[in-house]
C-alpha cells in the first residue's frame, strides 16, 4: 500500500521505519534542512543501542498532492490548520483515508471540517526521541490504537491492520471516544508533570514525592473525565510510564527546544470539561499555568 506520513518528528520517523518494511512510504516534512539530511544520509533508526541506516522517500510538505491511499498525519495539534486546509481543497484521495495521531481531544472539532473524507483517529503508546533530524531512538515499545471517526471506507485501514509488524502492532478499537479518553488521561498526567519537574517519565514512579503528585493528580482527572474503571486505568497509566521510563515527554522536549506545547489540546480540554461540569480542578489549573509560564519564558529566551 502507498502510505504518506506528514510530519518528521519522532513519531513520524518511527512510523516510517516500521512501515517501510511492508509498504511504499513517503514522508513529507516542512524543513528543507531535514529533507536534505534524510535524502543524503538516510534515516537512522536506533533501538537498544543498535543502529539501522536506511534510505527513505522524503519531500517537502508543500509538494504533497494527496496521491497516497493512506495518509498519516503525525504533527502537533497546533500545526494542523494548514494541513486541514490543504486536505479540504484536494480533489484527490477521494477513496483514501486519513489517520490523525494527535495528543488530546481538542482536534476533533477541526476534523469535522473534513465531512466528506474517511477519518481515522489514533493514539501512540510507543516512546520515541528524535536525536537529530534524521535519527530516531525507539525508547519504549507499545502499540498504536486506531478507530474510525467518520466515513464508511475501511479498505485502507483493513490493509494496514492485515499485515502484522513485529514489535509495532496496530490495534483496531470500536469506540474512538473511549480510546482517545484513555490516551488523554495518560498525556494529561505524564506530560505536564514531567515538563514542570524536568524529569524522564520513569522518575514519576521512582521518586516517592513525585509519585504522590502522580496519584493525586490522577484522582482529580479521573473525576473530571468520568473514568469508569479508575483502578484499571491507573494501572495502565503506570504501565505506560514504566515502558517509556527513559523517555522525555513530548511536552518536556517542546519546552527544552523553546517550542509551543500541546497544553491547550490536553489541559485546555480538561479545564473546559471541568467548567461545564462545575467541578474544581486545582491541579489542572496550576499545571496549565505553570506550562504556559514556561512557554512564555522560552519565547523570551
Amino acid at each position: 500500500m502507498k502510505i504518506g506520513i506528514i510530519g518528521g518528528g519522532s513519531i513520524g520517523l518511527l512510523l516510517a521505519h516500521y512501515l517501510m518494511e511492508h509498504h511504499e512510504v513517503h514522508v513529507f516534512v516542512r524543513s528543507k534542512r531535514q529533507m536534505d539530511i534524510l535524502l543524503t544520509e538516510g534515516l537512522i533508526f536506533e533501538k537498544k543501542k543498535k543502529l539501522i541506516n536506511e534510505k527513505i522517500n522524503v519531500a517537502l510538505f508543500s509538494s504533497w498532492d494527496a496521491e497516497e491511499e493512506l495518509t498519516i498525519i503525525a504533527v502537533k495539534q497546533y500545526q494542523l490548520s494548514s494541513i486541514i486546509e490543504k486536505i479540504k481543497v484536494s480533489n484527490k484521495l477521494e477513496n483514501g483515508s486519513f489517520v490523525f495521531l494527535q495528543n488530546g481531544m481538542g482536534h476533533l472539532k477541526m476534523l469535522n471540517e473534513l465531512y466528506n473524507k474517511t477519518i481515522i483517529v489514533g493514539t501512540v503508546e510507543h516512546g520515541a526521541n528524535k536525536i537529530k533530524d534524521n535519527h530516531v531512538l525507539h525508547t519504549g515499545e507499545g502499540q498504536i490504537n486506531l478507530a474510525l471517526y467518520q466515513g464508511n471506507n475501511r479498505t485502507e485501514l483493513a490493509k494496514l491492520l492485515a499485515i502484522p509488524i513485529e514489535n509495532f502492532p496496530f490495534m483496531f478499537q470500536e469506540d474512538y471516544y473511549e480510546m482517545l479518553l484513555q490516551k488523554l488521561i495518560v498525556n494529561a498526567v505524564i506530560n505536564p508533570l514531567t515538563a514542570v519537574l524536568n524529569v524522564n517519565n520513569g522518575m514519576l514512579l521512582e521518586n516517592s514525592h513525585y509519585y504522590y503528585l502522580f496519584k493525586k493528580y490522577y484522582e482529580e482527572l479521573s473525576v473530571i473525565l468520568n473514568i469508569n474503571n479508575k483502578e484499571k486505568t491507573f494501572r495502565h497509566l503506570e504501565d505506560i510510564c514504566r515502558s517509556t521510563s527513559e523517555n522525555r515527554s513530548s511536552m518536556l522536549k517542546d519546552l527544552d527546544e523553546h517550542r509551543p506545547t500541546e497544553i491547550e489540546a490536553i489541559l485546555g480540554f480538561v479545564l473546559e470539561e471541568a467548567r461545564e461540569k462545575k467541578l474544581k480542578a486545582p491541579f489542572s489549573e496550576n499545571y496549565y499555568h505553570l506550562i504556559k509560564g514556561k512557554e512564555y519564558e522560552g519565547r523570551k529566551n
